[in-house]
């Protein structure tokens, strides 16, 4: 039984570990709810989870988009961790976790009413029958701690890359490895929101403050990231901003934005 709680909690956090999405600053509470919500499901509640969203049939498993990512001005973010399995191997391992599954229910249920454990008879066949199923349920833990390792490993990986210089453009600044710009969800334009949040004057922001407060709060997003000779250049590249030209009283032009 030992053995089968431990079993059961390793499913559990792999379970609450293998996707996660929502907005950035919101991704700790809701890995938390999740991992709540998951800790009250069986053990045949957490097998069927496992089996067809962790592990799947087939070479590659579909890729659904996330509801509300990358909306607005919010830093959002998806992923989700699969185990591909041949159909073959899908299938018996599908029959095998519902083995384990009535295996514990028949232990904590029905062993009682199995072996007559008032008897010396009794209580050998019991201690045999123990020792099998002890070996089958290791079994199965051995298997379910290979698939946590690989998830870890996945993971560990992942963590690495979006540490990564490359990471950091695709994932921060919204620059793909062939060099192109999802402008929408770009650090530039996030930084560039960020500054009309804090500047805005009935909407509208100049540009000389912005570079300024940009300067200070986010020095990294830089016109030339972007292959933009100027912020100007950023602003209507990115078609995220309306721009305007202003003439104060010494003639002096200068720009400003706002959000479209």
């Amino acid at each position: 039984m030992l053995v089968l709680q431990q079993y059961e909690g390793l499913m559990k956090n792999i379970n609450a570990h293998r996707e996660l999405s929502g907005a950035a600053s919101e991704l700790s509470q809701i890995k938390q709810a999740r991992i709540e919500a998951l800790a009250t499901k069986t053990l045949g509640q957490s097998a069927g989870e496992f089996v067809g969203s962790f592990l799947v049939k087939g070479d590659r498993a579909p890729v659904e988009p996330a509801s509300g990512y990358g909306t607005g001005d919010v830093a959002s973010i998806s992923f989700r961790i699969n185990m591909c399995l041949p159909e073959a191997d899908y299938i018996q391992t599908q029959a095998s976790m519902k083995e384990l599954v009535e295996l514990r229910n028949g232990l904590v249920h029905h062993f009682i009413e199995r072996f007559d454990l008032w008897s010396i008879e009794g209580c050998e066949k019991a201690h045999a029958y123990l020792q099998g199923v002890y070996v089958r349920i290791f079994e199965h833990y051995t298997q379910l701690r290979a698939y946590a390792g690989e998830m870890k490993e996945t993971m560990d990986q992942m963590a690495a890359f979006l540490q990564s210089d490359a990471g950091i453009d695709i994932f921060v600044n919204g620059i793909s490895p062939d060099g192109q710009i999802h402008w929408p969800t770009s650090g530039i334009v996030g930084a560039l929101h960020a500054a009309v949040r804090a500047l805005a004057i009935d909407g509208w922001t100049s540009l000389d403050t912005a570079k300024l407060w940009l300067a200070e709060h986010h020095p990294e997003q830089q016109p030339a990231k972007y292959r933009c000779p100027s912020w100007p250049q950023v602003l209507h590249e990115s078609r995220c901003f309306e721009l305007c030209y202003r003439i104060a009283e010494d003639d002096a032009r200068s720009a400003w934005f706002r959000p479209r």
